[in-house]
């Protein structure tokens, strides 16, 4: 049975389109996966004709019919703007992943995004992933102690603001880098084990 996964947080720049394509490339490893671009700029649905390995599908508009695609998973990559699909996907979302940078504006964002997954009491079911983090700062800990007081999963794993993960869109993947390729395993291990 497909599972779907939702990439979403209502503010721009943090990632999703790169943190949705690198899963969806590491998880295409061994299983059958495709990409729902819902993003009108269409950031992956320009990649289609450079991936290989999994499958990306531009913009669809009927919610009910993304069920019946013959996939393993379906990564469903969302605007940075709150639009009126949103609470559908939400509904029929296995995992929401809602990637965040530590910053204050970043964390005041969330705010309504997290409200909307709450809404639909799919509180459990999400995955905060703190994405694009610069290293030796000790703003992430103090937004990772405010986020706290949301009671939503936090992954374990940090994905740091490396060049590899923003070539990796280019290159079909993380190269030339075991950093990254280590904490990309380590939060694709998490994603499937909360999907279990």
């Amino acid at each position: 049975m497909v599972k779907i996964i939702l990439i979403t947080h209502q503010k721009g720049g943090v990632g999703k389109s790169t943190l949705t394509f690198n899963l969806a490339q590491n998880i295409s490893q061994n299983t059958r996966v495709a990409v729902l671009d819902f993003d009108l700029q269409g950031s992956l649905s320009q990649l289609k004709g450079l991936v290989t390995d999994f499958d990306i599908i531009p913009y669809h508009d009927n919610i009910e019919e993304i069920r019946n695609l013959d996939f393993d998973f379906i990564f469903i990559d969302t605007p940075p703007y709150l639009s009126n699909q949103l609470p559908g996907l939400i509904k029929i979302a296995d995992l929401i992943i809602v990637p965040t940078k530590a910053g204050v504006l970043d964390l005041l964002a969330i705010e309504n995004t997290l409200a909307l997954i709450k809404k639909q009491n799919k509180g459990k079911d999400t995955l905060i992933v703190f994405n694009m983090i610069k290293p030796n700062t000790t703003l992430t800990l103090d937004i990772l102690i405010d986020i706290e007081e949301y009671n939503v999963p936090v992954a374990k794993t940090h994905i740091s603001d490396l060049v590899a993960f923003t070539r990796s869109v280019l290159l079909k993947g993380i190269v030339c880098s075991h950093n990254a390729q280590r904490q990309l395993d380590s939060l694709t291990k998490e994603v499937l084990t909360k999907l279990i």
